[in-house]
């Protein structure tokens, strides 16, 4: 098995010291196979799509111009 080394914020690593009884390997592994199992799925996705850079750009354009409208109107 691979080794890596990872950099951590003061604040996580001071919680991580203070808690030695966890296996921060093994959090830290489930996490990035979860990661990397929704990115596998993704590139699936994306290898059948028709969609053009351009297409997704105006699609998500129009959704933030309708999710800020429906926002937009809840606070009023």
């Amino acid at each position: 098995m691979a080794n890596i080394t990872l950099a951590i914020p003061e604040e996580l690593h001071r919680i991580v010291k203070q808690h030695s009884e966890v296996k921060w390997s093994e959090i830290a592994r489930r996490a990035m196979w979860d990661y990397a199992r929704r990115l596998e799925l993704m590139d699936k996705i994306v290898a059948k799509s028709k969609l053009t850079e351009e297409d997704v750009k105006e699609l998500d354009h129009k959704l933030k111009k309708a999710i800020f409208k429906h926002y937009r109107e809840l606070i009023r």
